[in-house]
């Protein structure tokens, strides 16, 4: 293997991740302790008890084997020989009881945990605007959630698990060491100075590879995802020689960083084992030696080298446990620096309750632009009219899907306001605003769950006959029942298992039993053909009456029965009028849209 390769796909991929370091260790630890000990209460004293039998436990079989040696088989005793066989059974029976109890109780506590941080991230993604997810691809924000979760449950189990086992065990093993020989327990410290200091050395280079690895397996799972989701364009345009290139750099680096990581983890144990080889082998010199030349019983000198031997495992443990704590931490910095994002300002709630009469909108001088100095909508004015239709039409880019999104409360106006009934948007509650509007986008998204519950989407209260009268409304009926479980048939991503314009139809059913008094429709038809297009028009048209209704669409059989139609250009309105009376104006623009094919005429439609 070209072992220069992962170091030049490093250097090419470089750029894609950071080095942002995570917050202070304590400050960190504070917070998941705060947030989650609480809660957990009787849990994690229940683990600490058993950990302190496993500590205890341990430390005892160390102690007892003074008199396994020196009763038993220095001086004979035999009348003693059940009772330390019973004490030492019964010790280590105890000590797995306790052993499996508290690794219930564990995995039962980050099970939970990590469930509760599940619902509390997705329910904080749902307040955040689309500010954040205009400049977060889809799939690595889901990698990255999923990858680094576990971070929190992790700080909480090594944690506790270090301090209640094995600092503690430790402790007791040293007791029995001091107990037995406190000349022979200080050979044991020079232990701690060299690994105190290969400790720290390892900690700073965790923190500096961890957060690049946790970023680029985030950017890696998701960049799978995305090929996934998109294989037909994949297959379409034989882009897979060219993913997989891009792939493998991704996989090369991951693997790079996966490598440094565990080559700089496993730094402490070499230090760690040669180490303790030379406490153990000056251990065992020094008690032969004694034996020897002074006939000191061996006794002593056993469960002295026993507690060694048994306090090699927790003191490892307890030496790694910053560099393993440094990993975790990156992981739940990176959760917590999702839930620390302050909700986007089009999505606050809690303000004045929208209380739909008429649904008259109106925009009032409105600019606006996804970046501000590239406005989208220029001191724009309208006024759709309560109960009345309101198409709006023009080239790609005018504006004409931003009104939509701003009268949904997406966006926020740099200038100028958005009224509802005499309401302004920037200040109602997000839902109890949209949930007076229907919306059918001209991307139908389908949602993980069955076709009944894709409906129902729109309406959670509606009743099964509700939801399949919509289907049928929206001429969806006849295919669903034709499925293999009907209404109850399971879809595939994104409603992979219907075609597009069963999916539109699907989102119009949704729209439709919704049943609010505003309507906007987004070139609601126009993933259908013209057959069913003229049958789920016919439902439209029955939707829109009494409702308020701002329709975009290229479509004349859409818009020609409208009672406004507006014609935009760069964000302003340009003309304004009725189907016939706008192509009355042969140089207006309305009259060019027509002509240049822009707008569709249906067969039987006269323009």
């Amino acid at each position: 293997m070209n072992t220069k390769k992962p170091a030049i796909r490093e250097a090419k991929t470089s750029a894609l991740v950071t080095t942002t370091a995570p917050a202070g260790t304590r400050a960190m630890l504070r917070r998941i302790f705060s947030e989650n000990i609480g809660s957990f209460k009787k849990e994690y004293t229940l683990i600490v008890i058993c950990l302190l039998i496993v500590a205890v436990t341990t430390a005892f079989a160390a102690w007892i084997m003074r008199d396994v040696i020196d009763q038993i088989f220095y001086s004979k005793r035999a009348d003693l020989i059940g009772i330390i066989s019973l004490s030492i059974m019964a010790a280590f029976f105890i000590r797995g009881i306790a052993s499996y109890i508290q690794a219930v109780a564990m995995a039962r506590v980050g099970n939970a945990m990590v469930a509760r941080y599940q619902r509390r991230l997705f329910s904080h993604l749902m307040t955040l605007g689309f500010d954040f997810y205009s400049s977060t691809r889809s799939a690595q924000l889901a990698a990255r959630i999923a990858e680094n979760i576990g971070g929190i449950r992790d700080v909480m189990s090594t944690t506790i698990s270090a301090f209640a086992r094995d600092l503690v065990t430790l402790i007791g093993l040293v007791g029995v060491m001091i107990f037995q020989d406190p000349v022979l327990s200080l050979s044991a410290l020079i232990i701690g100075p060299p690994l105190l200091i290969t400790v720290a050395y390892v900690m700073r280079r965790v923190r500096a590879i961890a957060r690049q690895a946790v970023e680029i397996n985030s950017r890696l799972l998701g960049a799978m995802q995305e090929t996934v989701q998109g294989m037909t364009i994949v297959k379409a345009f034989t882009m897979e020689q060219q993913l997989e290139q891009k792939l493998d750099q991704l996989v090369a680096y991951a693997e790079n960083r996966a490598n440094k990581i565990a080559a700089v983890s496993e730094r402490t144990g070499p230090v760690a084992e040669m180490l303790a080889g030379f406490a153990v082998a000056g251990v065992v010199a020094y008690g032969g030696y004694r034996a020897l030349h002074y006939g000191q019983s061996p006794g002593a000198t056993f469960s002295f080298i026993t507690a060694l031997l048994l306090a090699y495992d927790p003191a490892r443990r307890l030496a790694k446990l910053q560099v393993n704590l440094e990993r975790a931490l990156v992981n739940a910095h990176m959760v917590y620096e999702i839930l620390d994002m302050p909700a986007g300002q089009a999505e606050q709630d809690g303000q004045t309750v929208f209380k739909p009469a008429k649904g008259e909108i109106q925009f009032e001088n409105v600019t606006f632009g996804y970046q501000p100095e590239l406005p989208v909508l220029r001191d724009l004015s309208l006024i759709a009219k309560g109960g009345k239709t309101l198409a709006l039409v023009g080239p790609s880019g005018a504006g004409k899907s931003t009104i939509v999104s701003m009268v949904l409360g997406f966006h926020k106006p740099q200038t100028g306001q958005i009224l509802i009934d005499g309401q302004d948007v920037a200040h109602l509650n997000r839902k109890s605003l949209r949930g007076s509007i229907a919306y059918v986008s001209q991307q139908a998204y389908m949602f993980e769950g069955t076709v009944r519950d894709n409906i129902r989407y729109g309406r959670p209260d509606a009743s099964d006959a509700e939801v399949e009268e919509a289907a049928r409304l929206a001429e969806a009926d006849e295919f669903i029942r034709l499925m293999p479980q009907g209404y109850d048939t399971p879809l595939g991503e994104n409603g992979s298992t219907v075609s597009g314009g069963q999916r539109q139809r699907l989102s119009i059913a949704r729209a439709i039993v919704r049943n609010a008094p505003i309507l906007l429709l987004d070139e609601a038809t126009s993933a259908l053909d013209t057959e069913s297009e003229r049958k789920v028009q016919t439902a439209l048209e029955g939707l829109m009456k009494n409702r308020t209704t701002i329709v975009i669409a290229h479509r004349l059989s859409t818009i020609k029965n409208a009672d406004v139609i507006l014609v935009m250009e760069e964000g302003r309105i340009v003309e304004s009028g009725t189907h016939t009376a706008l192509l009355k104006r042969k140089n207006g623009a309305y009259a060019r849209l027509n002509a240049t094919g822009t707008l569709v005429a249906e067969e039987g439609i006269s323009t």
